[in-house]
C-alpha cells in the first residue's frame, strides 16, 4: 500500500482507511497466532515455587481440556487463560478474556474473565481472604462451568510429570478460533 499523505487521522479519506485496514488486516491476521505463541512463551522461566513454570501450566491446561473433549473455544481458552500473567499480573483474567473476547463464545469468555476469583477458592483463605468470593456469581449461567474449569483445568495443572502436548499441536485450533470475524461490535477487522 502507498503511504497516506497526512499525519493526522482527521484528514483521512474513505479510500485511505480502506487501504489502511486492508494492510493492517493482512499484517495483523498473518502474525496473530505467532504473536500469541510468542506471548505465551514469555511464561517460560522460573517456577516461582511451583513444580512447573506458567508455560507448562498453560500447556497442561490446554492438553487436559482437549483430551477431555472440550469444544475448541474452551480448549483455546484453557491454553491461553494465563497468557496475561507476564504483563497484567493484577488483572490477568480480565486481560486474557479481553484478548479472547472477539473470537470465542460467551461461555468461554466469561469463564476466562472470572477464573482468577474462582481459582481463589483453593487459596484465598490462606491469606485470610474469602475463598467463597466466587459465590457472588452464583446466578450466572456459567458459574458451574467456571467452577469446573478451575477444578479440571487450572488448580491441578502444576504436575511436571503430566504428558503435555507441544504448543505447535494446538496451532490448528488457535488458527481456527483467531481466524474468525470479530464478534466485537463496530470492529471492521
Amino acid at each position: 500500500m502507498q503511504e497516506v499523505g497526512w499525519t493526522e487521522m482527521k484528514y483521512g479519506t474513505r479510500a485511505d482507511y480502506h487501504g489502511l485496514n486492508a494492510a493492517f488486516e493482512e499484517h495483523a491476521r498473518g502474525a496473530l497466532v505467532d504473536n500469541l505463541f510468542n506471548l505465551l512463551g514469555l511464561l517460560k522461566g522460573p517456577n516461582l515455587g511451583y513444580q512447573c513454570d506458567r508455560y507448562s501450566h498453560s500447556l497442561q491446561s490446554g492438553t487436559r481440556a482437549l483430551r477431555n473433549g472440550e469444544p475448541v473455544d474452551f480448549v483455546v481458552g484453557a491454553l491461553l487463560h494465563d497468557i496475561a500473567d507476564g504483563f497484567a499480573p493484577e488483572n490477568h483474567s480480565d486481560a486474557a478474556a479481553a484478548l479472547l473476547a472477539p473470537y470465542v463464545d460467551d461461555e468461554t469468555h466469561w469463564v476466562i474473565k472470572h477464573h482468577g476469583i474462582f481459582q481463589g477458592y483453593y487459596y484465598f483463605h490462606h491469606f485470610d481472604g474469602d475463598r467463597d468470593a466466587r459465590e457472588r456469581y452464583q446466578d450466572s449461567p456459567f458459574y458451574d462451568r467456571c467452577v469446573d474449569f478451575c477444578a479440571e483445568y487450572d488448580q491441578n495443572c502444576f504436575d511436571p510429570s503430566y504428558d503435555v502436548m507441544e504448543l505447535e499441536e494446538f496451532r490448528p485450533l488457535v488458527v481456527e478460533v483467531f481466524s474468525r470475524p470479530s464478534r466485537v461490535a463496530g470492529v471492521a477487522y
